[in-house]
């Protein structure tokens, strides 16, 4: 283990077996033994990683309304999701307690605290004693991710320690929401997650903006998806191999220091882990000159109201 003040972290651009939760998994753990072997001490995955991200939606007309082979494939889709409170992610917490490795992972949640049915995108943090100390539900779903994904809530909008580091994370484009951001920032966060599906367009430019905005480390990762990926399984998979592009996920994980340079610039096209070592000193040192919750604000002007509620359809009293 490194000193307090430095953390060594994994960047696990891999693809999903996708729509294969089970097999996904096993990629996930073979993973983060890997990580450990090389010493690090959080590993982070792509956002939606665990079954895989509706690829389907934008080559297969999805907002055809009251459509069979739409509704079909959205089932194949809540069969695979993840059910937390069922124990879908027991040997990821038993692994990240045996390894000690603090863990962020992006999966379809399939909620039982709001019926059990809905799905959500989902970023959950594992720490090294394997415990679920967040699951953030994307607040906002993006443009066709609304056929099949709910809007979450504040929950998961928290932060941990680990190690002298303040870390947090939102999934993809709710990176781009200034108050989420500032939700985070206000608790402290110098260490920012941001996960993808998978597009160095993505990354290459808000990876370092944010860094730059909050004077953090940020690292984004993105997962892998090529047309040859879509397993034999896949219902109605000759529909989606007609309209499918080669490449549908490029990757694009990379890191930017809280001066807003980079780290490790983005990694395309290729799957594996990359490593990283992280200098909390840099974060004070860049704090310097500007700190957006701090010296830099005017909370007699500005404040940000947050509710971190979970929310519920339905309300009992027994």
């Amino acid at each position: 283990m490194t000193a307090p003040s430095t953390l060594k972290v994994a960047l696990a651009q891999i693809s999903a077996v996708w729509l294969d939760k089970d097999r996904t998994l096993q990629k996930v753990l073979d993973s983060m033994e890997s990580a450990a072997n090389e010493q690090a001490e959080l590993i982070v995955f792509g956002e939606g990683l665990v079954p895989g991200y509706p690829f389907w939606l934008p080559i297969t007309h999805g907002t055809a309304w009251d459509d069979q082979i739409q509704k079909e494939i959205h089932a194949h889709y809540a069969r695979q999701s993840v059910q937390i409170e069922k124990g879908d992610l027991v040997q990821v917490c038993s692994l990240a307690k045996k390894l000690k490795l603090a863990v962020y992972l992006g999966i379809i949640e399939r909620p039982s605290d709001r019926g059990g049915h809905s799905l959500y995108c989902s970023l959950v943090y594992i720490s090294a004693n394997g415990e679920i100390r967040s699951v953030h539900r994307k607040l906002q779903p993006t443009y066709d991710e609304r056929l099949t994904w709910s809007p979450g809530d504040g929950n998961g909008l928290q932060v941990h320690s680990l190690k002298n580091f303040t870390v947090g994370g939102l999934n993809c484009w709710e990176n781009w929401m200034p108050l989420a951001r500032t939700a985070l920032y206000g608790q402290g966060e110098n260490l920012h997650i941001a996960v993808w599906p998978g597009a160095v367009r993505n990354t290459e430019n808000i990876t370092r903006m944010i860094a730059q905005e909050s004077r953090s480390f940020v690292i984004s990762v993105s997962s892998l998806m090529r047309k040859t990926d879509f397993p034999a399984d896949t219902p109605h998979l000759e529909l989606i191999l007609k309209n499918s592009p080669d490449v549908l996920a490029n990757g694009g994980s990379c890191i930017a220091g809280p001066d807003g340079n980079w780290v490790m610039e983005p990694k395309a096209d290729q799957e594996g882990l990359y490593y990283a070592t992280l200098d909390y000193n840099r974060v004070l040192e860049e704090r310097q000159n500007f700190d957006p919750v701090g010296h830099y604000s005017r909370p007699d002007v500005l404040e940000l109201t947050v509710n971190r509620q979970r929310q519920h359809s339905v309300r009992f009293k027994d």
